[in-house]
């Protein structure tokens, strides 16, 4: 059977953590920041984690994350 790919796209968004949990960065940061308050552009700073109905796909597309 021959190795299976990763999908690069999601290799670049998403990291394992060693518990297996997978962290993703938050969304709605790139641009339009004059509108968003300081404190919500500060919290959109930190990870989160990706939800675990979605973790099935994530672990199809990083077959050797963990």
């Amino acid at each position: 059977m021959p190795k299976l790919k990763t999908n690069k796209a999601a290799a670049k968004r998403f990291k394992f953590t060693k518990s297996g949990k997978v962290k993703r960065n938050k969304a709605y940061r790139s641009h339009i920041l004059t509108k968003k308050t300081t404190k919500r552009k500060r919290n959109l700073r930190h990870a989160g984690y990706v939800h675990e109905s979605n973790l099935g796909a994530i672990k199809d597309l990083l077959p050797y994350g963990k």
